[in-house]
């Protein structure tokens, strides 16, 4: 038996964005397949939510631990929010920093853990 999810809302919330922007199948192909943290930061950024409530999602999804990311992401890492424009408080990407350098959201993928 799997177990539950950490963090039921945030992964609903995020399977709602991605169905309402790329339609059910692609939905599923991108949760169970994986996909790039850049494709998911740009998904919710294309929601009507506001930019604060979007990077907060992700945040939290990031933290939860539903999600397996590759490469691996210590729950110590430090998230860098990147802005437009700079010192505005509209967040346009995240990189994470870890002991061995910064990574980019286009090198990061993520996808939600088969044992749930």
């Amino acid at each position: 038996m799997g177990q539950s999810l950490k963090d039921p809302h945030t992964v609903a919330a995020i399977v709602h964005a991605l169905r309402r922007v790329h339609g059910d199948p692609v939905a599923r192909t991108m949760v169970t397949e994986g996909m790039t943290l850049a494709a998911l930061i740009d998904t919710l950024l294309r929601m009507p939510l506001k930019n604060g409530d979007a990077v907060k999602l992700i945040t939290r999804a990031l933290r939860s631990g539903d999600f397996i990311a590759t490469p691996e992401i210590a729950v110590a890492s430090h998230l860098t929010y990147i802005y437009d424009p700079p010192k505005s408080l509209h967040v346009v990407d995240i990189a994470i920093e870890t002991l061995d350098g910064t990574v980019v959201s286009a090198d990061i993928r993520l996808r939600l853990r088969d044992n749930i």
